[in-house]
């Protein structure tokens, strides 16, 4: 099957070019290398992915690109993923991931192509009583990064309704793993793993009893993986592990493998910072049969050999993200 993955150069899209390659699948990236890494395709280019350097916020380069590789499906992770950018800059959260999604939409719809998009559980749930938090709660963003991947969220439905266009959005919880940037748009494991590499301690905003819902970056794939082979998917899934963590719980579980002092500096709260987050995934597990695997203890063992091994500390080591 020919499959294209917007933001392909990606953290995560770049381990669901692996995996879709190692499926056997014609494979095109979409990415304009605004957060996305280069080298992250090595591997994939190597292997006869095709790339189009394109941004899309820009019509045109988006349909140049589907048109030209004619995808069955569209894996459309690309976006604005910073809170604190969209803060700043609503307006480019915006283009990006609302007039992004729709421009990928229109591209679909020309090419009879199928959408898998993607999108973010926490941030579209904000506060709510209701934890683990299933996909028919209602949407009550904290912030425009939140909002406009809700927006896009309706847009994709939208176009089911009015144009036919098979889609299905993935609502991932916190993902963490390899090739994580602790200098980009990561969450906080990333950035305490680089912090632990520097022999820096770790910072927590308040008490560090807030809790997250960390999924491995192997298992999200497998998550994408499961629309995939489950076509007739509609609507919203979540993906995540249904298990809540502290702050204070991801110091202790890196703590082992610190080379000196990894007590917690402690700072003031962070105003408007969410208290709980964590995805029912009940959904994915009994439509899709899809379920987390990795174990959050196995999954910072596999972020940190492939840390030190990017840094070349220790001999180099195979990446482990796959799942299964």
């Amino acid at each position: 099957m020919k499959v294209m993955v917007t933001g392909g150069a990606g953290f995560i899209g770049s381990h669901l070019v692996d995996t879709l390659l190692q499926r056997g699948h014609a494979l095109s990236v979409l990415d304009d290398f605004s957060t996305g890494i280069v080298a992250n395709l090595h591997s994939a280019l190597r292997s006869g992915a095709t790339l189009f350097r394109a941004d899309v916020r820009e019509s045109v380069e988006v349909s140049h690109a589907v048109r030209t590789f004619e995808p069955a499906v569209i894996f459309h992770l690309a976006a604005q993923a910073n809170v604190r950018t969209s803060v700043t800059d609503p307006g480019l959260d915006a283009r990006t991931n609302v007039l992004g999604t729709i421009n990928v939409l229109e591209a679909a719809r020309a090419a009879d192509a199928a959408v898998i998009n993607v999108s973010t559980g926490g941030a579209i749930y904000g506060d709510t009583d209701i934890v683990p938090t299933p996909e028919t709660v209602e949407a009550l963003p904290a912030a425009p990064y939140g909002q406009s991947k809700y927006c896009a969220e309706r847009y994709v439905g939208l176009y089911g309704r009015l144009h036919g266009v098979r889609a299905a959005t993935a609502r991932f919880a916190n993902v963490y793993g390899p090739r994580q940037d602790p200098r980009g748009e990561a969450g906080v494991i990333a950035i305490y793993c680089g912090l632990l590499e520097d022999r820096k301690r770790p910072v927590v905003y308040g008490t560090g009893r807030q809790t997250r819902d960390y999924v491995y970056v192997g298992d999200v794939v497998a998550g994408l993986l499961a629309l995939l082979d489950h076509p007739e998917a509609r609507g919203e899934y979540n993906i995540g592990t249904g298990r809540e963590s502290s702050v204070l719980d991801i110091v202790e579980a890196l703590r082992p493998h610190a080379r000196g002092d990894f007590a917690p500096d402690f700072a003031d709260a962070r105003p408007g910072e969410i208290e709980r987050s964590c995805l029912d995934v009940t959904r994915a597990r009994e439509t899709l049969g899809w379920t987390a695997e990795v174990e959050l203890t196995k999954g910072l063992e596999h972020t940190m050999a492939w840390a030190r091994a990017k840094r070349g500390s220790v001999d180099p080591a195979p990446e482990l993200a796959p799942a299964a």
